[in-house]
């Protein structure tokens, strides 16, 4: 969470008193109201606040505003002030935004935009955000929000952008759309008459009209030149002198003109202007603190340079905060520097250290940390980055900590190894691996070179969580095991930032290596001791994975609790997680054979993968929506989603996936009878389901019966109980077809006994004619009565193209087959593909296909493989 907000930098400029109406520029900014953006673009001293902050003043529209500065580089400092402008005149925006701000880890910057985005969209009023000092701004990630914002912009926001320079955005496109309205230097120039006004009335000269031409030409209109020259004329007696004296560039002039300002002040006053010129915004008390000056009030200083006009800007109505113009700030900087050069001691330092230990005093530590490396005090700066309780750059200080400590040398980085345990944490979270080790290394032995106290224990134990995050993004299931250790044993009990965080990296963990039970405690304690510290994330982070152990263990009910529990915390937050929480409910209602529920959450989980490119989700989400696809009798959309599934993730080289593909995949050629296929992609990915399916498929009951039996054995030693229900489903359906009856019963009642408590549905449904004659017989036989009932309901109600109607085994179908559907049959039944049948035939493919579809409807089934089961239950083969 970014630290606490400065309201000085919402503060609307109020209009200057004496300020020249330049109501040509205010109509063009009156114009912009229906472009989305407004661009002030010129370099300093051109007027753009004064111009913008008298045009907001009698806009007619609620006006939010923004003065930025670098520390605002950070995405998610950015965001924090971009909503709190926002909700100066909209309150209730940005709750969700604000919501996701607060975590320790923040969500990606296009969640927290979706979020935002949702919010204005429903705002009553015609708002007008102004983004001031835009130049000040180095980062891409800033300009990538900013841009997303602008394509998304909801018709009641107008934006308005000050800033000495282009801004990094798709101006170019926007301009084409007439989505754009410029002012520029051309536009912002005083015209003579402006220079005339503003020179004898505002400034109060008595300028001839030769006069004011020729320092207007000399100053080419340019606001602030003139501001100066006019400053420098108060009390000249010969003004036409000094004006024919007035040549040059701008910075030539500039530098003239400051030299008159500045030795007109007194050595006291020079003395205060130059050594605040160090701060961003001052205050009275931060002032005398960086001054140690018990003879002048800072507060009445700042007072007496604001009525002076001294290139002073109050930042509030109370006068308490105040800046420098810029471009005075950097010259008095360029003078103090100088100054200082040759003094004894390092007196530059000396004020940014009392300039930050006030700071970090009165809450604003990022600004302290910025003075800290400013006087090159590491020790300061390393102090300020651990914070109190959760580190700086968990609060909006990513940035700015990552760009000083790339800047460090590696002796100064293994002098203080903290520094290189947070390179390395803050270089993965900006979403790099490389280098990252050797970061780790070289603070591992730089902590065990130093004596074994408590803090430095405490430094190993989160040197020891970075590197179970690093393994964690490498999916490295046993390094993250033992990395999360190693940190759990080193780490202060008080640590709970990072002690949390590697409880659910060890949940993750044994998700990853299959060992549910432990994962499912993990994750428990994960939300118990996130929900006792506040942190909100990992709160919904453990919540989704109880719920994936959940359902790995067939609880199911529960684990929908846990899912449903997660979308609720997660609210309006667009955070990509809420995808998993989405996929987790698809199958679930996919199995208690709700497919509307499943498909809606399938899109939804599928438009979070889409959206935040999240590939690994992408797949599973499209291999759950082929499943629903071939539940609903769509085999070709089905296929086709697999296809998809199959291509994304050999692209992004998720091979662990591939063989959840090739289970559905399979499940599809054998519908279509193609078993040699089938069979070959079953033996590639070792699956001995499917493996067992294709044996089935081609009559071998014994070879299925021979694979399934192994397989059974190995899922109940690793207690692996969702695959064990399937398999012992299949082996029932294998001994049914075996003959074995009483074995196929005593199989099933185990798995009913198993899948009961969850309601599982489809796992039964889709093993198709043979499962309903078993749970017939089972039904006959008094087991289970109840749920076995509501499983034979559930294969006799589905939708018509559903793949596993309802019928009565002994029951011809009402129409004869012809001759030729019979032909065509009896080749479906030797696993003939529907191309080697239309060449046996001597039939065109199309043909075949209408037969096919022919036979399906007077069978009464969807399937290649239930057809002929259902023609030789009717002793058609």
């Amino acid at each position: 969470m970014p630290e606490t907000i400065l309201a000085t930098k919402l503060y609307i400029p109020p209009p200057q008193p004496r300020a020249v109406l330049r109501s040509r520029l205010s109509a063009r900014l009156d114009e912009g109201l229906s472009r989305k953006l407004t661009l002030v673009s010129a370099s300093a001293g051109f007027g753009k606040t004064t111009l913008v902050s008298e045009w907001v003043a009698g806009c007619g529209r609620p006006v939010a505003w923004l003065s930025l500065d670098e520390a605002d580089s950070d995405p998610m400092r950015f965001l924090s002030y971009l909503v709190a402008a926002l909700r100066t005149v909209a309150p209730d925006v940005g709750r969700g935004a604000l919501g996701m701000l607060q975590s320790p880890q923040p969500p990606p910057v296009e969640s927290l935009l979706t979020a935002l985005l949702n919010e204005l969209a429903s705002i009553p009023d015609d708002v007008v955000l102004v983004l001031d000092d835009y130049h000040v701004l180095d980062a891409t990630a800033v300009d990538s929000a900013l841009a997303f914002l602008l394509e998304r912009l909801p018709p009641r926001l107008r934006l308005v952008i000050v800033s000495r320079e282009d801004p990094r955005l798709p101006l170019a496109r926007l301009r084409v759309r007439d989505q754009l309205t410029e002012l520029r230097v051309a536009d912002l120039r005083f015209t003579p008459s402006e220079a005339a006004e503003f020179l004898n009335q505002s400034m109060g000269l008595s300028l001839t009209e030769q006069d004011i031409a020729a320092l207007d030409t000399r100053t080419e209109g340019w606001i602030a030149g003139l501001q100066l020259a006019a400053i420098s004329l108060r009390g000249l007696e010969d003004a036409s002198s000094f004006i024919a004296s007035f040549t040059g560039s701008h910075r030539f002039v500039l530098d003239y003109l400051l030299e008159e300002v500045l030795h007109r002040q007194s050595d006291g006053v020079q003395a205060f202007l130059l050594r605040t010129s160090i701060l961003d915004r001052m205050c009275g008390p931060l002032c005398d603190a960086v001054l140690l000056d018990s003879t002048r009030s800072g507060h009445e200083t700042l007072e007496t340079l604001e009525h002076a006009n001294l290139f002073i800007v109050p930042l509030d109505n109370e006068r308490r905060w105040y800046r420098y113009h810029h471009l005075f700030a950097e010259l008095l900087r360029q003078r103090l520097r100088q100054s200082v050069a040759s003094s004894p001691g390092d007196e530059l330092a000396e004020l940014h250290i009392r300039a930050s230990a006030w700071l970090e005093d009165n809450g604003l530590e990022l600004e302290a940390f910025h003075h800290a490396t400013a006087a090159n005090d590491i020790e300061r700066a390393a102090h300020l980055i651990d914070g109190k309780g959760m580190p700086l750059h968990f609060r909006g200080g990513m940035i700015p900590i990552l760009s000083w400590l790339t800047s460090l040398p590696e002796s100064t980085l293994n002098a203080w190894p903290s520094l290189w345990t947070t390179y390395a944490s803050l270089t993965l979270i900006t979403g790099r691996t490389s280098g990252v080790e050797g970061m780790l290394q070289a603070a591992e032995a730089a902590l065990l070179a130093m004596p074994p106290d408590a803090t430095t224990r405490d430094r190993i134990g989160r040197n020891a969580a970075v590197w179970a995050t690093l393994a964690a993004n490498l999916n490295q299931g046993d390094a993250i095991v033992a990395h999360s250790h190693r940190a759990l044993e080193y780490l202060h009990p008080d640590n709970l930032a990072f002690r949390t965080s590697t409880v659910w990296k060890l949940g993750y963990a044994y998700y990853l290596r299959k060992e549910y039970a432990a994962a499912g405690r993990a994750f428990a304690d994960t939300v118990a001791a996130s929900e006792a510290s506040g942190n909100a994330i990992f709160v919904i982070l453990a919540t989704i994975g109880l719920g994936h152990t959940r359902e790995l263990s067939n609880d199911l009910h529960r684990a929908a609790e846990s899912f449903r529990h997660a979308l609720q915390l997660l609210s309006d937050l667009a955070l990509p997680v809420a995808g998993d929480a989405h996929i987790g409910l698809a199958r679930i209602c996919y199995e208690w054979n709700d497919l509307q529920a499943a498909r809606e959450h399938g899109q939804s989980s599928i438009a979070h993968a889409r959206q935040k490119d999240t590939h690994d989700r992408l797949v599973r989400c499209l291999v759950v929506l082929a499943s629903i696809e071939r539940a609903e009798g769509h085999p070709a959309e089905a296929a086709e989603l697999v296809a998809e599934a199959e291509r994304c993730a050999r692209q992004h080289n998720l091979a662990a996936l591939l063989p959840e593909i090739a289970a559905v995949q399979i499940q599809l050629l054998l519908d279509e009878g193609c078993l040699s296929q089938a069979a070959e992609l079953a033996r590639a990915h070792d699956l001995p389901a499917s493996q067992a399916r294709v044996a089935l498929a081609r009559g071998n009951a014994p070879a299925a019966l021979a694979i399934l039996a192994p397989f059974r054995q190995h899922l109940e030693a690793r207690e692996w109980q969702n695959e064990l229900l399937r398999a012992i489903v299949l082996q029932a359906s294998a001994q049914q077809a075996h003959g074995d009856t009483e074995a196929a019963l005593h199989a099933l009642a185990e798995a009913l006994a198993m899948a009961e408590p969850g309601g599982y549905v489809r796992t039964f449904v889709n093993e198709g004619a043979p499962m309903v004659q078993l749970l017939s017989a089972a039904l006959a036989r008094g087991i289970n009565p109840d749920y076995v009932g509501t499983l034979l309901a559930a294969c006799g109600s589905a939708v018509p193209s559903a793949p596993h109607p309802t019928r009565c085994p002994a029951q011809p179908p009402i129409d004869p087959l012809s001759p030729r559907e019979l032909d065509v049959l009896r080749l479906v039944a030797q696993g003939l593909s529907n191309r080697e049948i239309a060449d046996r035939l001597y039939l065109a493919l199309d043909t075949v296909k209408g037969h096919n579809r022919v036979i399906f409807s007077k069978l009464q089934v969807s399937r290649r493989t239930e057809a002929v089961a259902r023609a030789r239950e009717l002793g058609l083969l």
